[in-house]
């Protein structure tokens, strides 16, 4: 399956226009935003778990970082509740399950063999913020050599002068609105630029944005088959 696969194209998703699509398991839903592979998959989603449903232990050959959006998701290393970030490296298993009911932002397949950090961050506390440019605070989520991986607050009536992102640039939507020179995006849309892209948001309302850079010059290889 190919979705939003070409990396050297603009995509956007506005995922709340978006049907649930059933994965293999029951009580776990999908709003897929990109695709490229089949159930194996580089993928970013957003998925949402009925209470009580559970996924059995898998491994992610690939890596796995998820964003808890809503309720709290549970595996064997503990109980993430709305505003968790987690990244779980290539190799890593777990047994998710989620008694209360959970929606998560999940992206698979996009990590190097090499990038083995673990990180488990509550986003909520205060002290992991810092200022970023003006109107904006900043919380940095990961950053290697392939990527930068950043949750930023806008203030409302925030503007962004355009800055370059050779490696690319995606952003997603926790909370409120921002808009550009292309569109305007509210709660639970998606939005890649590719390498060589210059971009600078505003935010009428304030928003909270998941962002992720540098990532799209070099990706990692593709699980295979496909």
């Amino acid at each position: 399956m190919k979705l939003n696969a070409d990396l050297s194209k603009r995509a956007v998703v506005h995922s709340a226009d978006l049907d649930w699509v059933p994965s293999p398991l029951p009580g776990v839903e999908r709003r897929m935003l990109e695709r490229d592979g089949g159930e194996v998959a580089r993928a970013t989603s957003v998925v949402r778990y009925a209470p009580g449903s559970s996924f059995k232990t898998h491994t992610h050959g690939g890596g796995e970082e998820y964003l808890v959006l809503e309720g709290v998701f549970s595996d064997e290393s503990g109980d993430f509740p709305a505003g968790y970030y987690v990244r779980n490296p290539p190799g890593s298993s777990h047994t998710p399950l989620c008694k209360p009911g959970c929606t998560i932002l999940v992206k698979l397949w996009q990590m190097p063999r090499e990038d083995q950090t673990l990180v488990e961050l509550n986003t909520r506390e205060a002290h992991n913020w810092h200022p970023g440019r003006p109107g904006e605070s900043c919380l940095d989520l990961h950053h290697s050599d392939h990527e930068s991986v950043t949750l930023l607050r806008w203030e409302p009536g925030a503007s962004l002068a355009p800055a370059a992102y050779p490696g690319g640039v995606e952003y997603f939507v926790v909370e409120g609105t921002f808009a550009d020179e292309q569109g305007f995006y509210r709660r639970g849309s998606w939005l890649r630029l590719p390498p060589g892209s210059h971009h600078g948001p505003r935010s009428g309302t304030g928003a909270l944005v998941y962002r992720k850079t540098a990532h799209l010059l070099a990706p990692p290889p593709l699980p295979g088959p496909r």
